[in-house]
């Protein structure tokens, strides 16, 4: 028997194909969402709005600026990158 891997929809290698009751549940889902945020009150969107600027500012701008690319800076190649992390996975003090 195929083991099936559910979460990508895949037995033995091959695409299982989504039949109707699926799609319609994804359908479904998508509308209560959409009718959701269309029917929200307008502090409720005001309140998106500020929370997705709060994620874009953690993840955009404060990468940027306090966790600069480190093993580019200091090593050339893919080995010299992947030794470094190894030895301080093994050497941690």
């Amino acid at each position: 028997m195929p083991r099936e891997d559910s979460d990508m929809g895949i037995v033995a290698g091959k695409k299982r194909k989504t039949n109707k009751s699926e799609k319609e549940m994804i359908k479904k889902i998508a509308s209560f969402y959409r009718n959701g945020f269309k029917n929200m009150p307008s502090w409720g969107k005001k309140l998106w709005l500020i929370i997705l600027i709060k994620l874009f500012i953690m993840f955009a701008v404060l990468k940027i600026f306090f966790f600069p690319d480190f093993l580019n800076t200091k090593f050339d190649t893919d080995e010299q990158k992947s030794d470094y992390v190894k030895e301080q996975l093994i050497n941690k003090k």
